[in-house]
């Protein structure tokens, strides 16, 4: 994708319907601190860590994904145990909780990426995005940096026609 907001990035579509989809870059950390950004919102100083690039749209807008089932109890999980924070609340008490038990994965983004109806399908009936099943354990990445390497490499033995070849063909 030559697009730069796209370069290396791995976008988990959280929703897809009828009037376009939505997805948010899991693997761009920023270097706004997830205090400084939810300043004037929450009073949470516990909360550490940084928030996310999500995409080109709506940069203003903030979106937390998370575990907390428990504290979400009306959200549609978009995998298996991963959620979008459906209010302000639900995202103040994520941050706060997840600030005190280890076992409350979130991420915070900022912004994120759209298609307009019929945009996704056609970048995709171009061969414009490599596609792969969305798994939690990108999502919440020890090293964000290395997601896009790790699925890219995913891709490669799944599409591969012939085994890897040694680059000395004496090895082989």
């Amino acid at each position: 994708m030559r697009d730069p907001n796209f370069f290396k990035s791995v976008v988990l579509i959280v929703e897809h319907n009828d009037e376009g989809a939505m997805g948010l870059v899991i693997n761009r950390p920023s270097a706004v601190t997830i205090e400084s950004a939810l300043a004037g919102h929450f009073d949470l100083p516990c909360a550490t860590g940084f928030v996310y690039q999500g995409g080109p749209v709506e940069q203003t807008a903030l979106f937390i994904l998370h575990n907390a089932q428990s504290l979400d109890p009306d959200e549609t999980p978009i995998l298996p145990d991963l959620f979008i924070g459906s209010c302000a609340d639900v995202f103040e008490e994520v941050v706060s909780q997840g600030s005190m038990d280890d076992s409350i994965h979130y991420r915070i983004y900022s912004g994120c990426s759209g298609w307009g109806v019929g945009q996704l399908e056609d970048e995709l009936s171009r061969g414009d995005w490599l596609v792969l099943r969305a798994g939690i354990e990108h999502v919440f990445a020890d090293d964000p940096y290395e997601v896009w390497d790790a699925l890219v490499e995913q891709v490669r033995k799944a599409s591969r026609i012939l085994p890897d070849h040694p680059e000395n063909p004496e090895w082989n």
